[in-house]
């Protein structure tokens, strides 16, 4: 029996697991706690890292408490992380200035002076655009990629980009606050769209870092997902409560974990995942791109496979934004001054269950309102900063539950977009696993079920998949299992949702407007928030 540590770093909060793993992977104790994700009214979006490290500090106290564990029984600790994020470090691994999270849109100067000028395909210089693909196997051609992030540093703000070391990711950086040692996962690697996929390279490009204008001293050491990168510290181990030398392992972004975490591993399986953000992800054999569409093949945690990835930036956040100014005391949440989660007589155990039993009182296709879910911008089928939210098609006699009804819906048919978009140059599984934090109501498993036409599979604790994917990474570290791919012989389906035929003319009547909604008001988006 092996005792396993798994830090989930999202973009609002820390999720701390600790597993068990023997015949499977078995979850012990867990406990959250949230950060600030810092908003500016520039496109900025920020975090502080010693909030992270505060969050994993009192996670872990709470978590070993609980289970009653000895420190000293635990073998290894793993991460499952937000990615793409840029976080500059010094000598001692601390952090220059707060971190700039992969939601950052600042950097459009330093994206058209690098890469969108001159000829152009998909927002990118032609010559550029074909030397990346030939390397990178994609192309840094969004403002929100990281490349722009640290040269918008550099431009702005040079007395902190002096005291930059190394630039590192989310997870790369509490690793080095661990255990000292500065490292890049290969994931994490190529999430920089700086790394060489070629036979005989996977290394940093010094070609590609060249032409965008990084310099590779500030770039760590590249190691596998399931390296070993060292021991905890003294200090790093009595601040986490831990024993000195636990290892760590080098662990996966999530968009590298949750298919693990969700049991899609073998070749052509679809995961949908709707978390603050969202995406749909499909295992492939093969580097590709589609430019015009903003999705790749992504390098992930298993050896001689992608991930080809289509990104959504709000996802879950659309429905929290929901429930802070659309729910809150104006549908009868509050009854008698009792809020619905905290009446022990009530069957809703949190808001979210509530909200999820007043939409399945509208009808599919939420009576003709449809919303898009563009509230930080879109990345993928198209990439436009400027795109926002919008209720279409609003009338006299709708009502604030079909507007809750159509964001979940909106969620579920941009996932549809983008699944449509994969199949282009990708063959995609007629059962598609369903994780996240929206995977936990049925309702909405339903909805994504009748918006896509097909089989929806959702798992145990669909939330915690991240960190199931990095207790994985650990398994397979310590020799417990032998290869990443085992995960789906560990990772069964829990429940199944069939698509509705009687709801399939209105969601694709619905799906037919959603898509020619952005065609419609790009230069509307432009004049409004370019």
């Amino acid at each position: 029996m092996n005792y396993a540590l798994a830090y989930d770093i999202g973009t609002t909060g820390v999720k701390t697991c600790l597993f068990k793993i023997e015949d499977g992977i078995e979850l012990v104790a867990a406990a959250v706690e949230g950060y600030e994700l810092y908003v500016y009214p520039d496109g900025g979006a920020e975090q502080d890292p010693n909030e992270w490290w505060s969050a994993m500090c009192s996670t872990t106290k709470k978590l070993l408490e609980e289970s009653k564990l000895d420190p000293a029984l635990i073998d290894g600790i793993s991460f499952c992380s937000q990615m793409q994020g840029l976080v500059l470090v010094d000598k001692d691994g601390l952090p220059v200035r707060r971190a700039m999270s992969y939601m950052d849109q600042r950097a459009r100067k330093q994206l058209k002076e690098n890469m969108a000028y001159g000829l152009q395909i998909a927002g990118a210089n032609v010559p550029k655009l074909l030397k990346s693909l030939q390397i990178t196997g994609a192309v840094a051609a969004s403002v929100k990629d990281p490349v722009y992030k640290y040269l918008w540093v550099r431009d702005n703000e040079p007395e902190n980009f002096k005291k930059v070391h190394k630039w590192l990711d989310v997870k790369e950086a509490l690793i080095a606050r661990m255990t000292g040692e500065f490292i890049m996962t290969e994931d994490s690697a190529f999430a920089t769209l700086l790394y060489d996929i070629r036979d005989g390279k996977h290394c940093w490009s010094p070609e590609i870092c060249k032409m965008l204008g990084v310099d590779m001293k500030h770039l760590a050491k590249i190691i596998k997902c399931t390296d070993k990168v060292g021991g905890l510290t003294e200090k790093a181990a009595s601040e986490l409560g831990l024993k000195a030398g636990t290892v760590v392992f080098g662990g996966g972004g999530d968009a590298s974990l949750i298919g693990v975490g969700a049991g899609s591993v073998r070749l052509h399986d679809t995961h949908i995942y709707m978390g603050t953000s969202g995406w749909v992800s499909t295992v492939v054999d093969k580097s590709m791109v589609d430019a015009s569409a903003m999705i790749a093949a992504i390098v992930g945690a298993q050896p001689d496979s992608y991930n080809y990835f289509a990104e959504l930036e709000t996802a879950g956040k659309c429905l929290e934004w929901v429930k802070d100014h659309l729910a809150l005391d104006e549908i009868g949440i509050y009854l008698k001054k009792t809020h619905v989660a905290e009446d022990m007589e009530t069957q809703y155990t949190n808001l979210y269950q509530y909200l999820s039993y007043v939409i399945q009182k509208v009808p599919a296709g939420s009576n003709g309102v449809v919303f898009t879910p563009w509230l930080h911008g879109n990345r993928c089928p198209f990439e436009d900063p400027n795109a926002k939210g919008m209720f279409f098609n609003v009338s006299l006699e709708t009502g604030k539950s079909e507007l809750i009804r159509a964001v979940v819906e909106g969620v579920c048919m941009h996932m549809r977009w983008m699944l449509e978009t994969q199949e282009k140059k990708a063959k995609t599984s007629d059962v598609i696993r369903f994780v996240g934090g929206g995977a936990l109501t049925d309702s909405t498993s339903q909805i994504l079920a009748d918006c896509l036409g097909r089989t929806v599979e959702t798992v145990a604790s669909p939330q915690n998949v991240g960190s199931v994917g990095a207790a994985v990474i650990i398994a397979v570290g310590l020799g417990i299992i032998d290869s990443v791919s085992d995960a789906g012989k560990l990772i069964k389906a829990e429940k199944t949702f069939k698509p509705n035929p009687a709801h399939k003319a209105a969601y694709d009547k619905n799906y037919s407007v959603y898509k020619q909604l952005y065609k419609a008001n790009k230069n509307n988006y432009k004049i409004l928030n370019g």
